[in-house]
């Protein structure tokens, strides 16, 4: 329940200058106010007891022990538990995994610093927050494969990994041209954006390792 200095908001990140980064710029952005801190999954789930504050931020790599660990530590004591994941892992398969974990939203570290405090509020509210630009990843539940042609596909898995056109023509000993024509169909059956969200596409379905 929010109390009379608006939401409260435990932090648990092992890296003690993200954590003050937090909270400045929740505290900056008004209306909430971080109570505890917390640098391990251990002390999470203590400072989570004792303070049971309105949101939780935790990231899902800490010293300990993974954060979904903590994550489920927690809504196992308190069901209504409202936590917000912030991770530098952008993979959609993590993100559903946290999802499953009870959590009410998943934002990557590379996020606009105004998403967190959004996501925040509307969490504090009842509402939910996951990244649209992972959440995306969840519009293409087709294989890659069943949707591209075969040589199609093989442009993908090079585009994924990172290859350039350029040298994607120069492996499959096309013109760069022709690459790009399969690049435009591939992004267009797909439905991406970018080559990092192809890359992304590629790791949820296990054709990548991340």
């Amino acid at each position: 329940m929010m109390s009379d200095v608006g939401i409260s908001v435990l932090i648990v990140d092992d890296h003690p200058v993200v954590r003050e980064g937090f909270r400045l710029l929740l505290e900056g952005a008004g209306g909430m106010r971080v109570i505890a801190e917390a640098g391990t999954a251990q002390q999470g789930y203590k400072a989570y007891i004792h303070h049971q504050p309105d949101v939780t931020i935790i990231d899902i790599s800490l010293p300990d022990q993974s954060g979904l660990d903590a994550i489920r530590r927690i809504r196992q004591r308190d069901d209504d538990a409202r936590i917000l994941v912030f991770s530098i892992h952008e993979n959609p398969v993590l993100m559903e995994r946290a999802r499953e974990s009870g959590v009410k939203g998943y934002l990557s570290k590379r996020s606009a610093p105004q998403n967190m405090a959004e996501a925040v509020r509307l969490i504090a509210a009842g509402g939910d927050y996951f990244d649209p630009a992972l959440d995306r990843c969840g519009e293409v539940t087709a294989h890659p494969a069943d949707v591209l042609s075969q040589r199609e596909f093989e442009v993908f898995l090079l585009l994924a990994k990172g290859k350039s056109v350029n040298r994607i023509a120069e492996i499959l000993h096309v013109s760069s041209k022709t690459v790009g024509v399969h690049y435009t169909r591939i992004m267009r059956k797909l439905k991406a954006e970018s080559t990092a969200f192809l890359a992304r596409i590629a790791i949820r379905h296990e054709l990548i390792q991340p």
